[in-house]
């Protein structure tokens, strides 16, 4: 865990010093700041960064701006700072790629705890693969997932799909036909309970829906169970 490249985006420098001195206190050695969105950008081309902590509001660029580039360059886990609280900025932020955020002011505690969440669902994942002995692929008629490609194909092409989005896919193809409530979903997936946010869950729902439905207004596979949550159906 203490060798994940992590990069710290902020213009305000004592912030982004404050999570630094906290993190490199959890145990994280390789941390990169920058404090403006293209220093971000050409750090993240020169090095493979593992999580991002990304703020929205940059002095040449904002966070919305640039996440999309970021995509383009690699698939780091990007968790968003923002002074904005409102769901249409929030949703915003996870429609562009986000995985993650959280407002300010912030405990940088828990800016560390959502990191090293993060990094132990990874963990996991890739103890998991090295034990396999043969690839695992669920496979669902018009869409498979290939668990040790890291990959969705999705009527026989490959879909792009975020690391957050394929890891809660993943999971409900682990759990065909059994109903998920959104706390059981962000502490199996996500790697934490007690800060459970209904945004984060439903967009990373939706995202799923965009790339595996053939009407995601109308799901067929990825099904909502009200009162109780979503299940992935195997056959109908």
């Amino acid at each position: 865990m203490n060798k994940a490249n992590i990069l710290l985006v902020d213009d305000e420098k004592a912030i982004v010093k404050m999570i630094e001195t906290v993190l490199k206190k959890e145990g994280f050695r390789n941390i990169f700041t920058a404090h403006t969105a293209q220093d971000a950008l050409d750090l993240v081309t020169k090095k493979n960064m593992d999580i991002i902590v990304l703020d929205v509001m940059l002095p040449d660029q904002s966070g919305f701006d640039i996440c999309p580039k970021i995509r383009e360059i690699c698939d780091a886990h990007i968790l968003f700072l923002t002074a904005k609280v409102s769901d249409l900025d929030i949703l915003t932020g996870f429609a562009i790629g986000a995985d993650d955020y959280v407002t300010k002011p912030f405990n940088p505690l828990e800016i560390a705890a959502r990191i090293k969440a993060r990094l132990r669902r990874g963990n996991l994942t890739q103890i998991t693969q090295n034990n396999e002995t043969t690839k695992k692929r669920y496979d669902f008629g018009r869409f498979i997932v290939d668990e040790i490609a890291g990959e969705l194909i999705v009527e026989g092409k490959v879909v792009p799909c975020p690391a957050q989005v394929f890891l809660l896919l993943l999971h409900f193809c682990k759990n065909p036909n059994r109903v998920f409530s959104k706390a059981q979903l962000f502490e199996q997936v996500w790697g934490f309970d007690s800060l459970v946010d209904d945004n984060t869950v439903m967009v990373h729902i939706r995202r799923i829906r965009e790339r595996i439905e053939p009407n995601p207004s109308n799901p067929y596979y990825l099904l909502t169970v009200r009162g109780l949550g979503y299940k992935l159906v195997k056959e109908r």
